[in-house]
Parts: structure tokens; sequence; C-alpha cells
């Protein structure tokens, strides 16, 4: 299911409908960092750089400073929700047309929106805050608030198995680097910089996960695939709650969404997401 709603969420960050929302509040969108974390960190309202430096956990705390809390010299919180809202009704109508309308979409949305708000929130802020949100009205505005609660409920608690697994921030990068899910430039946005990720590389060498070519030692893929499996626990109980059943029925009714997004080349092809981003032919 997270490969399903991820993408549904996610588009928000490169749909050039949502670029274009974002210019027109006044952000810079080359780099796309400024909309980014202006509508990433929004629920969370007017954050300043300590509170979105722990809850995005994996970015350099000077990148965080860097935009946080600058992005509401340049709107509110409140302006950019609205915004974010705006620009995911303007993407979804580009890759769907009428079908926003189907009824499809809307036994879609109840599902996505019965499993989302059936999570706990305890040590979980961006699933939280999210959650506190109003629920928009039109049904494809639904599914993707829904599918945001539930990625940023599988996100915190991914924070809490990194740290359960004792990976700092820049550690947890490093760490993933080096099993292949993705190459070593693709985080450079995190801002870490060559000294800092080196000094990451030699404590998990120490630790006898990394070995002398960057690559994970067999400890260390065994500790990444129990980050993994801790991850995919945590964020189980919402599709225990809703079944199977539906759980399934809500992968399908979602599908021609996903595929839409993927046909159309919005996301990126590597990436740091940990879903493939690129439909693979059936």
């Amino acid at each position: 299911m997270w490969h399903q709603l991820e993408p549904l969420h996610a588009v928000l960050y490169f749909s050039p409908p949502a670029f274009e929302a974002a210019a027109e509040l006044g952000y810079e969108v080359e780099p796309r960092w400024p909309s980014y974390f202006a509508y990433r960190t929004a629920p969370l309202g007017r954050a300043g750089a300590r509170l979105a430096t722990a809850a995005y956990y994996s970015f350099s705390p000077r990148t965080i400073a860097e935009h946080v809390p600058g992005v509401w010299a340049v709107a509110s919180p409140e302006q950019v929700l609205a915004t974010r809202l705006a620009a995911i009704d303007r993407t979804y109508r580009q890759l769907l047309g009428d079908g926003v309308a189907a009824p499809e979409m809307k036994e879609a949305a109840e599902l996505a929106r019965r499993a989302a708000e059936s999570v706990t929130v305890g040590g979980r802020p961006f699933a939280a805050a999210n959650l506190d949100l109003p629920w928009p009205d039109e049904p494809h505005l639904v599914l993707w608030q829904a599918a945001t609660v539930l990625r940023e409920h599988r996100g915190d608690g991914h924070v809490a198995a990194l740290l359960a697994a004792e990976l700092d921030p820049c550690e947890s990068l490093v760490s993933f680097a080096a099993i292949g899910a993705a190459p070593v430039a693709n985080f450079g946005g995190r801002g870490w910089s060559e000294e800092e990720w080196a000094a990451a590389s030699e404590r998990l060498a120490a630790r006898g996960l990394v070995g002398p070519d960057g690559q994970a030692t067999e400890r260390g893929q065994a500790l990444r695939d129990q980050v993994e499996r801790m991850t995919d626990e945590l964020a189980a109980e919402p599709w225990r709650l809703l079944g199977e059943e539906r759980a399934e029925r809500l992968a399908r009714l979602g599908s021609p969404l996903l595929g839409a997004i993927f046909e159309a080349g919005m996301l990126p092809m590597t990436s740091t997401l940990g879903i493939a981003t690129v439909r693979v032919p059936d």
C-alpha cells in the first residue's frame, strides 16, 4: 500500500502545477527546496528550524535553517496549505480530467480516509499535523489528503526505526546509499557536507556496517532490513483495521491515478523515495 499511495502524495513536490502555484506565492522553484519545505512543513504551523529538523530527521540542520522559518516570511502556513490543495487539484485534474469526478474516485477516497482516520499519532508529528487539518469536500482531494496522512504516518515510524537502530540522521542516508537504494549523488539535497558524509561512513565502518568500498557489509544489510521491517510493522495498523479485501480494493481504484502519474513522468526516475518511480510494463 505504501508503493500504491506514496506517489499520490509525492507528486505535490514535482508537478508543474505545484511549482507554478508556489511561484505565484513568491517562492523560488529552482531549486525545488523552498516550495518543498513550505508545502510539507505547513501542517506543523509556523515551525522553527529545530522543530523542522526534528520532524524531517535526515536533512542537515544547516539545510533546514536555510529555509525554515524563512518560508513563512513569503507566505503564512495557512496560505501554503490552501495553495498546496489547489495545486493538487490542478495536478490531479491535469492527470485524470473528468476522472476526478468518477464514482470510483469517491469510493477510493472513502476507503483511504477510513484508513487514515484509524492511525494512532503518538510520536508521529507529521501524521498528527496532517490529520488535524479539515477534510476537503471533493473526493480526489480527500484521497490525496488521506494518502498524505498515511505516508507521513509511515515516515514518522521510519524515523522511530532509525532511532532504534542507532542510526543518526547522516548515518541513515549513508547506510541507505550503502545498500544501493539510490546513488550517493541523489542525497546531495539533504545538505550534508563531504566531510560529514565521510565521518558518518567512518562511524558505520567502526560498527562493522560498511566496508572500505562504501558498500554495506552483511551486518549493514541486515540492519537496514531490520529498519525496513520495523517501519512496515509500525505502518501496518491502518491496513489491518481496513482489512485485506478493502485494501486491495483501494489499490485497484487508485491504479488509474497511479498509472497517470508514472506515465506523465512527474516523478524523477531516480530518487530517495525508496519506491519505483517509473512504471514497469506488465
